[in-house]
């Protein structure tokens, strides 16, 4: 596929909050998204992709730098990176990519670190450290209630430009309906998610980051080297999907319910404090799923949609065979699976996301519509467009692998991995005040193998889950006595994980190997002589 004579690029999509189940191409009977699933036809489908935290924020930021949230210590949505992370836009900008953003990245800037450094948070790198190194083309968080809506809002300037009134279009049009009597109501509420979106689709959100990232690309050319993160706040809530989208599916067509009675009879404490969440306590209702979650897919189907408007265009610019597409989530979404709404917690539906990655090389024509049942993991990310991009992977920063070998069909088994790693801080959700904990310790680590999965907790019991036995998740073995050996085991290999962090990241990972009693005495250092 790979023209050698032209640039290399890369197209970086990300979804919010979708499950991968909820694809055709990951074995939805009723939700077709053919331009996803062609995606995996002529690249691999990853079936075991994992997201390094079931937060937006942290996720984004562990996708962005290739390290754990344990190492990049952004933990919740409103941290900034440390000003020494080095992430995805840095990486490509020093190989002389233009990485630009259009759509959501959770990215904050690291004002007081700016501020310490005399860097004007303005300037061309206070805007890139804004951005986890993108280039700001259009930021569309998609949250914007009018307590939070900046007044440098480009979708409500261009809402306002298509004729919708009000100091917050957002708000007042792209976040409401009209109900059967003709009165607006809210997208907040998601007891309206059946009613269409008072925006029109093609002035919807979706519409609209797909027009910027159309922008963009009509301005490339076969020669040029860019990175395009694209990234689409929906199916995240508000659960509201403008006309026609908001009837393509009923309650009969969405997948059943995944939860058993018996999580409710003594549960885990975390498990219970988030089980007790409003927007948990309403998932758990059939009348509250049956609403949603055909809303929740018509937002997916609209971004499937879009997609085939990108592609097309990547085509007509006969640039699609010399571009590195991926495909992600940052997390998924309980949807009412085990009592629970949102995501935070470990569950499969939480913590599994949706990952295609379509090399255009030659050298992976023989993985073309394949299916990987590895471990692969959000921190895979950078390092892979790195080293497609002809750059050099950074050892001492970089705590994921290149999955190019994957792709590629190079993978030594040696490098598989036995287990994923996950993890949480809910010092920003309700749990924290319900269980009265200091923010520190509400945290969470897990890590699941092909049989277990094990999750720490910092206050609390451990969990257990027998996959092999118990798939679904339903019962929790972290108190059973006998397998007290399994739980000291796994504990042990999370230890070892923990270890092994990079946190040495300012001396290059080579040059270690340089250092010592040699070198010194070259120096004419002579320690110890007599």
């Amino acid at each position: 596929m790979q023209n050698q004579a032209m640039a290399k690029n890369i197209l970086f999509i990300m979804c919010d909050q979708l499950r991968a189940d909820y694809l055709s191409c990951y074995g939805h009977p009723f939700l077709e998204t053919p331009n996803i699933d062609s995606l995996a036809e002529r690249g691999v489908r990853f079936e075991n992709a994992y997201c390094q935290a079931p937060l937006c924020g942290p996720s984004r930021a562990s996708f962005y730098t290739g390290r754990y949230l344990s190492s990049h210590g952004a933990l919740a949505n409103e941290d900034p990176l440390k000003l020494g992370e080095l992430s995805l836009g840095d990486y490509l900008n020093n190989l002389n990519y233009r990485t630009v953003l259009v759509g959501k990245s959770e990215a904050r800037s690291n004002q007081d670190a700016l501020a310490r450094l005399q860097i004007d948070k303005y300037s061309k790198i206070g805007k890139l450290q804004a951005q986890g190194g993108f280039e700001n083309f259009d930021h569309f968080g998609g949250i914007y209630p009018d307590e939070i809506v900046p007044d440098d809002f480009a979708y409500n300037d261009y809402l306002r430009s298509n004729g919708y009134d009000g100091d917050n279009p957002w708000e007042s049009w792209a976040n409401s309906a009209f109900d059967a009597d003709g009165k607006k109501v809210s997208g907040w509420k998601m007891r309206n998610a059946n009613l269409p979106s008072a925006v029109s689709e093609e002035h919807s959100e979706t519409a609209y980051t797909t027009n910027r990232a159309l922008e963009f690309l009509s301005g490339v050319n076969e020669n040029d080297r860019w990175c395009l993160h694209l990234s689409y706040i929906k199916p995240h809530w508000p659960y509201l999907v403008p006309a026609p989208y908001h009837e393509l599916y009923s309650k009969d067509q969405i997948l059943p319910v995944v939860r058993n009675p018996d999580e409710l009879q003594d549960p885990h404490p975390v498990f219970q404090a988030f089980q007790e969440q409003i927007y948990s306590r309403n998932f758990s209702r059939d009348e509250v799923r049956e609403r949603v979650i055909p809303a929740y897919m018509g937002l997916i189907k609209q971004v499937d949609d879009h997609l085939g408007r990108v592609f097309e265009m990547l085509k007509s610019k006969k640039i699609m065979d010399s571009t590195l597409i991926v495909f992600a989530a940052d997390h998924g979404d309980y949807l009412g699976d085990h009592w629970l709404g949102e995501k935070d917690l470990f569950h499969e539906p939480s913590v599994r996301i949706p990952l295609i990655v379509c090399d255009p090389e030659t050298s992976a024509e023989s993985t073309r519509g394949s299916v990987n049942h590895d471990f692969v993991e959000a921190v895979d990310i950078v390092p892979t467009m790195v080293e497609f991009a002809g750059g050099k992977i950074c050892k001492q920063r970089m705590e994921g692998q290149s999955l190019l070998p994957l792709t590629r069909g190079t993978a030594i088994p040696e490098n598989q991995r036995e287990y994923t790693i996950s993890q949480i801080d809910y010092s920003d959700r309700g749990p924290r005040v319900s269980l009265n904990l200091h923010p520190y310790e509400c945290r969470a680590h897990m890590i699941r193998s092909k049989d277990w999965k094990y999750i720490l907790h910092e206050k609390f019991r451990p969990q257990l889950f027998d996959l092999k036995n118990d798939p679904e998740e339903f019962f929790d073995l972290g108190a059973d006595p006998e397998y007290s050996s399994v739980r000291l085991q796994m504990h042990e290999q999370l230890f070892i994980w923990f270890r092994k962090r990079l946190i040495r990241t300012e001396m290059e990972h080579d040059f270690l190997f340089e250092m010592g009693v040699e070198r010194d005495e070259k120096m004419g250092i002579l320690i110890g002589h007599w």
